[in-house]
């Protein structure tokens, strides 16, 4: 099943090979429209997935500030999420 991540009524990923975790669809990273992510500072820690970094999502003058997650470095028991994006704070992810 295709699954699409749109913000402000753009595409922003589209995959039919995001791997479902924890409610969330981790998109992988050749899958995403990069011109719409800008790093962020922010970084959060899971205990079983590991440390995660941010990206601020920003189509046509519209930010959602720290909506997008990934895991550079993820614990062995997340690795499927290794090189994968996930969204959320206003970016829509349905199927197609």
């Amino acid at each position: 099943m295709k699954i699409q991540a749109i913000f402000n009524g753009k595409v922003i990923a589209e995959s039919d090979n995001t791997k479902p975790l924890e409610g969330n669809h981790y998109f992988p990273i050749e899958d995403v429209n990069k011109e719409f992510l800008k790093d962020s500072s922010t970084h959060t820690f899971c205990p079983w997935k590991g440390t995660a970094s941010y990206y601020t999502v920003e189509v046509d003058g519209a930010e959602g500030t720290d909506a997008a997650w990934y895991y550079s470095e993820p614990k062995d028991a997340a690795a499927g999420i290794k090189d994968h994006v996930a969204f959320w704070k206003g970016v829509e992810v349905n199927p197609v």
